[in-house]
């Protein structure tokens, strides 16, 4: 595999400002940029540095997935991921339309300096970043600080009444899957924009990383993978838009496991100007999640896979099947992981 580092967006704008901005940075790190379109959205991307892969390209592409991806989804960036992959790229960054890379943001490697989280069970990341409480502006009552979407309800509370305890020393670790924190509008749930929203910027820190049995939430907006868990970038289509990255990330956490790896969180990287959002279609989005993010894990955690490097696609299918027995997903998903590990073995080979 070539040292050739490849962005991967799903977008129907024209190039937006941000894109610009990471477009030049890419070009700067000799690295290039893959836009997936879809049925909305422009005809051609006429920026220096990108690929555009309209949805007619990707119907017609080698990728059997790409013919069965539903249309107006952002689950068409698998298609992007695929023709990375068949391009050899030695990683993975995606993002959003919407980030642009702010200046400390740089090509990341696989081994990455991190400090350890020692809690086990659900880890609110974002307070390694951020203060416990935060006044909503000067003169006015602290409200509750601020958590990732995806992250139970319930569990709220305990995250807030102390900060998760951290290993002493920094070490170096294998990392296949990174996330970077975003400022100004971070990712978080519907219910902390209704109440809450306003810009926010992350503090500074080191980075985190989560063991085996601690879960928190990532998301698509600013995150590195790395080949090893290529097989895990895979979108689902058939649950809500607001869930797809979600339910993937705990999936992907508990693949993790089976090679001794676990996520790194890093301080923000980008900074997001954010796209309009209907707040209360966002909310009913994210209701499968809010109550049922926490059985989901559970599910995982007891499910027994295999180890190692060679399992790791398996496990994938064998997640997709227990979540399917869950009814998380109906059975039609299947199909689409399992074209989705066909095409995987199909870019690899070429």
């Amino acid at each position: 595999m070539t040292n050739q580092l490849t962005s991967v967006i799903t977008t129907i704008q024209r190039p937006t400002e941000s894109v610009c901005k990471l477009v030049s940075r890419l070009g700067s790190a000799g690295a290039k940029l893959i836009v997936v379109g879809d049925r909305k959205g422009p005809a051609s991307f006429d920026l220096k540095g990108v690929e555009f892969l309209s949805l007619a390209l990707q119907l017609e592409s080698e990728f059997d997935l790409a013919r069965n991806l539903p249309v107006g989804h952002y689950a068409r960036k698998n298609v992007g991921y695929l023709s990375a992959i068949k391009q050899r790229a030695s990683c993975i960054y995606e993002t959003d339309d919407d980030n642009a890379p702010l200046d400390s943001w740089a090509p990341r490697a696989e081994r990455v300096a991190a400090v350890g989280v020692r809690e086990r069970g659900w880890v609110n990341v974002y307070r390694l970043f951020s203060d416990a409480l935060c006044g909503w502006q000067a003169g006015m009552p602290a409200l509750p600080g601020i958590w990732p979407r995806g992250f139970p309800l319930d569990a709220l509370a305990d995250s807030f009444s102390k900060l998760p305890s951290l290993a002493e020393e920094t070490t170096t670790v294998q990392a296949p899957i990174q996330q970077g924190l975003v400022n100004n509008s971070p990712d978080v749930d519907a219910i902390w924009r209704l109440v809450m929203d306003r810009p926010f910027d992350f503090q500074a820190g080191p980075s985190v990383l989560l063991p085996r049995g601690a879960w928190c939430p990532f998301n698509s907006q600013s995150t590195w993978w790395f080949p090893v868990a290529y097989p895990l970038m895979y979108l689902p289509s058939f649950c809500s838009f607001r869930m797809t990255d979600i339910w993937r990330s705990f999936i992907a956490q508990r693949c993790l496991w089976e090679l001794d790896l676990g996520i790194v969180f890093h301080a923000a990287e980008v900074v997001q100007e954010r796209n309009a959002h209907d707040l209360m279609r966002d909310f009913n989005d994210e209701v499968p999640g809010y109550l049922r993010n926490r059985e989901l894990a559970v599910r995982l955690e007891g499910l027994p896979l295999a180890r190692g490097t060679d399992a790791v696609g398996a496990n994938l299918a064998a997640c997709y099947e227990e979540l399917v027995r869950g009814e998380f997903f109906p059975e039609k998903e299947l199909e689409l992981v399992n074209a989705w590990l066909s095409d995987l073995q199909k870019a690899r080979s070429n």
